[in-house]
């Protein structure tokens, strides 16, 4: 990477940020494509969200990344906020557009499409009813991805039944109904399942195992948006049993891609080289 007068700058804001791997994955495409940008950690804390965001045109900043704690807060402080971000009520990527104002997007629900695409191609919305397990902001992302796609009922398995059904209030639409159910049904509801996806951190390295006993048929896939560790206990007992799994790296790359190409002017992919990188900097965690 070269800095120079010209270099197209872009970042990631979040409170801790060293622990992101945004950076590494920008900067293979920054080489790859040989585009005179730089990529950087922005620890910004959450007091200051605001006023980091406004100072982006003001340093000539193309945009940045958003992650904890300010995916939800930033939406205020921003000139415009695209569909899918207001409809799931959080942003992971800003840009800055030519007249210098500020836009907010969400790429969340392209990276699960395109990882799911790209990995179980066979998959189809018709398979039957897609079970949910959290209700967080990456629950809700995946929601409205797997409403998107076409699938026609979706079922939120959540300890809290408050915060699903907010889930499912704001996302439900007249072609996709969702319903709310407790962790004692998280059996009943996988039955007839085409589809499950774990979106909590239980599983997560540091955190409680998830404990669920697979029932969904055999053609269901099985996805765990947890990435650290890659293969996490949900998806080897899903493995053994012969269901598709999806890991959720791949939901973490193909979400970088609409930012990096609204910043720095290329269009990339998600090559084999990038995956075994990132994935070379997971097994230490494992």
């Amino acid at each position: 990477m070269r800095i120079t007068g010209a270099t197209r700058l872009a970042g990631i804001m979040g409170w801790p940020v060293a622990h992101s791997r945004s950076p590494l994955l920008h900067g293979f495409w920054l080489d790859e494509t040989e585009v005179d940008g730089a990529y950087v950690p922005l620890a910004v804390r959450p007091e200051n969200i605001g006023h980091a965001l406004r100072a982006l045109p003001v340093l000539g900043f193309r945009g940045c990344n958003l992650t904890i704690p300010h995916k939800q807060t930033a939406l205020s402080a921003v000139d415009r906020v695209d569909p899918v971000a207001r409809r799931i009520g959080a942003a992971n990527t800003i840009v800055v557009m030519p007249d210098g104002t500020l836009e907010a997007r969400n790429t969340d629900v392209f990276g699960f499409c395109e990882h799911l695409r790209e990995t179980v191609p066979d998959w189809h919305p018709g398979f039957g009813p897609a079970v949910v397990l959290g209700a967080g902001g990456s629950a809700r992302a995946v929601a409205a991805a797997l409403s998107d796609a076409g699938v026609s009922e979706i079922r939120i398995v959540n300890r809290t039944l408050s915060r699903a059904e907010s889930v499912a209030r704001d996302l439900e639409t007249p072609a996709t109904s969702i319903t709310v159910h407790s962790w004692s049904e998280v059996a009943e509801v996988q039955r007839d399942a085409g589809l499950l996806v774990n979106t909590t951190s239980l599983g997560m390295a540091g955190e409680p195992r998830l404990v669920v006993d697979l029932l969904l048929p055999p053609i269901a896939p099985v996805i765990d948006i947890v990435y650290v560790p890659l293969e996490t206990d949900l998806l080897i007992a899903a493995r053994r049993r012969g269901n598709p799994v999806v890991d959720g790296l791949g939901m973490l790359l193909h979400q970088a891609r609409p930012g990096f190409e609204a910043w720095f002017g290329a269009a990339v992919q998600v090559t084999p080289e990038l995956r075994a990188t990132i994935a070379a900097t997971l097994a230490p965690l494992n």
